[in-house]
Parts: C-alpha cells; sequence; structure tokens
C-alpha cells in the first residue's frame, strides 16, 4: 500500500478540477444564462423561457445555430456536405458502442464521449479517403457511412434490443436528452470549435477556395482539411442531442445554402448563423408547443427560411430586371426613309 501517498496529489488535483469545471458550469448555466432567460420570462410573461428543461434546450439550440454553419460554410463551398452525414453515422456508432460497453460490463461510460472518439477517428479517416480516393470520394464517403451504420446495427441487436430505446433519442433527436452535463459539454465544444475556426480561419478560406495555391503557397493543406474534419465530428456530435443522427447534416447545410446570396464569404456565413438560429429556436419552442420531433421541425424551418430567401432573391431580380427595362432607351431607328421623291 506504499504507492498510496503517492497518488494523493493527483487525487486532490482531480478533485479540485472536478470543483472548479463545476463551479464554473453553475456560472455560466445558472448565473449568466439561467438568470438572463429567467429575467426575459418575467418580461415577456412566458413561462416557457424560466423552465430550466427549455433553458438548457435553447442553449443547446444556439450553439448548434453557431458552429453548424460556422463549419458548414467551408464544406458546402468545398462540396464535401456529405462529410457531415458520414460523420453523423459514424456517432451513431460510437453512441451504440457507448450503450453496449455500459450494459455488458455494467460499467459508465458516456455516449457523447465514445460519440465524439468514434466521429473524430472517422472524420480522419474520412479525410484520408477523401485526399486519396479521387474520383471515387463519394464511394469512399458512402462505405463509411454504411459501414458505421451497420456496426451501430450490429451493437444494438447484440443486446437483444436492450439499448434500442436509448438509441432512439439520438436518432431522431430529442429535448429530453440535454440534461444539464450535456448542455455543458455542448457548450464546451462550441468555444472549442470557435476557437478553432478563429485561429485557422485565414488558411481555411486559401485551402478552401484555392487548395492548389495554398500548397504552392506552402501551407500544410492535409493539416487544415483534418482540423476541419475534426471539427465537423465535433459539431455533429454536438448538434445530434437535438437534431438527431438522421438530421443532424440539416445544420450544416441548409442555413449556408440559405445565404448563399450574401456578398463575400464572411457575410455569407453571417448570414448563415443567422438563419441557423431562427430555425433552431423557432424549432425547439414548436417541438415544445407541439410536442413532436425537434430535430425534424428545426430542419422543417430551416427549409422554410432557405426558400423564402430564394423567392426573395428571384422576386427582387425579376423586379429589377424590369426596372432596367422600362429605363432603356427606345432603340434609334437606321431606316431613313425613300429620298427617291
Amino acid at each position: 500500500m506504499a504507492f498510496l501517498p503517492a497518488t494523493e496529489p493527483l487525487v486532490v488535483f482531480v478533485s479540485v478540477l472536478v470543483g472548479t469545471v463545476d463551479r464554473l458550469v453553475g456560472v455560466v448555466l445558472d448565473d449568466l444564462w439561467g438568470t438572463s432567460m429567467d429575467a426575459l420570462s418575467a418580461l415577456t410573461g412566458i413561462d416557457m423561457l424560466g423552465s430550466p428543461f427549455m433553458q438548457r434546450a435553447y442553449l443547446a439550440a444556439v450553439c448548434i445555430a453557431l458552429i453548424g454553419p460556422l463549419v458548414g460554410s467551408f464544406l458546402v463551398h468545398r462540396e464535401m456536405a456529405m462529410i457531415g452525414d458520414t460523420l453523423a453515422h459514424s456517432a451513431f456508432a460510437g453512441v451504440a458502442a457507448g450503450l453496449f460497453v455500459n450494459a455488458a460490463f455494467a460499467v459508465t461510460v458516456p455516449p457523447l464521449l465514445t460519440a465524439l472518439i468514434v466521429a473524430g477517428v472517422a472524420a480522419l479517416l474520412v479525410q484520408t479517403l477523401v485526399d486519396y480516393a479521387g474520383a471515387y470520394r463519394d464511394t469512399s464517403l458512402a462505405i463509411v457511412l454504411t459501414g458505421s451504420f451497420a456496426v451501430g446495427s450490429v451493437l444494438v441487436t447484440a443486446t437483444d434490443g436492450g439499448i434500442a430505446v436509448g438509441i432512439n433519442a439520438y436518432l431522431f433527436g430529442s429535448l429530453a436528452t440535454v440534461s444539464r452535463a450535456s448542455a455543458a459539454i455542448l457548450l464546451a465544444m462550441s468555444v472549442f470549435v470557435t476557437l478553432g475556426v478563429t485561429a485557422a480561419y485565414r488558411p481555411l478560406v486559401y485551402v478552401t477556395f484555392d487548395e492548389i495555391g495554398a500548397r504552392a503557397a506552402g501551407l500544410s493543406v492535409t493539416r487544415y482539411n483534418q482540423l476541419l474534419a475534426v471539427l465537423t465530428a465535433v459539431v455533429v456530435v454536438g448538434a445530434m442531442q437535438i437534431m438527431g443522427v438522421i438530421l443532424v447534416a440539416g445544420m450544416l447545410v441548409i442555413p449556408v445554402a440559405a445565404a448563399t446570396t450574401a456578398r463575400g464569404f464572411k457575410r455569407s456565413v453571417v448570414a448563415a448563423v443567422a438563419a441557423a438560429q431562427f430555425a433552431t429556436i423557432t424549432g425547439v419552442t414548436m417541438a415544445y408547443l407541439f410536442d413532436v420531433a425537434a430535430g425534424g421541425t428545426i430542419v422543417l424551418v430551416a427549409i422554410a427560411v432557405y426558400l423564402a430567401v430564394t423567392v426573395a432573391v428571384r422576386a427582387r431580380r425579376s423586379v429589377g430586371q424590369m426596372r432596367s427595362n422600362h429605363r432603356a432607351p427606345a432603340p434609334v431607328s437606321t431606316d431613313r426613309g425613300d429620298d427617291t421623291d
């Protein structure tokens, strides 16, 4: 037992670290976010805003609407939106692995942790396939997608369906899965993704729009591609709580598509985040009021925003074209008449 004294500093350090994290979570979730939502509830008279359950759901919605378009903007402009769907199914396999280990070995492993690990590994694998698959990129991604989902389905059925109930919330998304701990984890993920994109913004933009030029300039294109893939995995795992595996790619693609008419990449990112915020907050509210799936409602609202923007842009162009045609001077006739008379 002589080794016990040596472990005491480590135990004390871990205890202090856990206590510090818990206090920090309390400050952010309770003192800042919770107090603000309580004040908004009192100001508007909307009781729903004062519910801790819905406060966590709205916090998750805000975080998802921030990091989804932030990373999705790079993916869409690189025509790599399929990666989000692939990593979502990989995260599903990670969740199934965590639930399987918990059920089979009577241990406690957070499913979000196993989902993050598996999705991170899959992200690096996917990026490797994208870099070296060439013309067969879509085939490689489809193999990883279907393979991951196959692994998850096997693990679900390996316990005689015992974890099927737990897995449904991750497949389709649920407001009930946003616990205090998961909200804190998602908030930490959001900070990580935001800092990662901010720190590597210029190289990521360079690689996105001119990969050949980036290589010629000496940038490590492979490293930034891997960074983007890992950030995508983090977004997918975080959004999976509300959106579900099947619909999580929607927050990476649809708001970005709605913002493509904005001039300049930065403006398009800001517009995509704004569209996503409207879609997630509206979707969460409607899901609570009508007792329907949050993920599906959010995606439908996002599609509605996309259609509204598309119609508005086309209408504005039509009006502009009509005005330009109306203002155009009449053509000058070149007929000089018959001079023989």
